[in-house]
């Protein structure tokens, strides 16, 4: 089993900051009191999930850009198609701060590990992709389902 790289592991958990913090400004008044002398409204509660989700989700598609380009013919146009898929669906379903875009981000980070396993599966991402992308979805996930559950 191929280790995950110790600088991918590390930022790929550093990515997950705006995400607790969103989290955290929902669940505990007083910090988001305290956070809004300091940041934007925008960078409090459900705000950081949805702004930062999407361009997250944005940012994927153009990782899974560069494995498509590690294919040829066929393969490279199928993978270049699916690889916008991400970001678009960010575009066009992530509209408002209403929970009907929280669980669309959700969706599209579900989406998106399919995409990621698709990739994989062709050889196209490192070994250790995928054991990276489980932790940090489910991460992900688990701090969307938080304004989701609490409605």
């Amino acid at each position: 089993m191929t280790p995950i790289p110790r600088a991918a592991l590390l930022l790929g958990l550093a990515g997950l900051l705006p995400f607790l913090w969103s989290v955290a400004t929902q669940l505990l008044p007083n910090l988001a009191l305290w956070g809004s002398g300091y940041v934007s409204p925008m960078f409090l509660g459900t705000y950081v999930s949805l702004s930062y989700g999407t361009l997250i989700l944005s940012f994927m598609s153009g990782v899974l850009w560069g494995f498509a380009a590690k294919a040829e013919g066929r393969q490279a146009a199928v993978g270049y198609g699916l690889s916008v898929i991400p970001a678009l669906w960010a575009f066009f379903m992530v509209t408002d701060g209403t929970a009907g875009s929280l669980i669309a981000l959700a969706a599209g980070f579900a989406g998106l590990l399919m995409l990621d396993a698709t990739f994989a599966a062709q050889g196209l991402a490192p070994r250790w992709w995928m054991r990276l992308r489980l932790m940090l979805t489910g991460a992900v996930l688990a701090c969307l389902a938080v304004p989701i559950l609490r409605g």
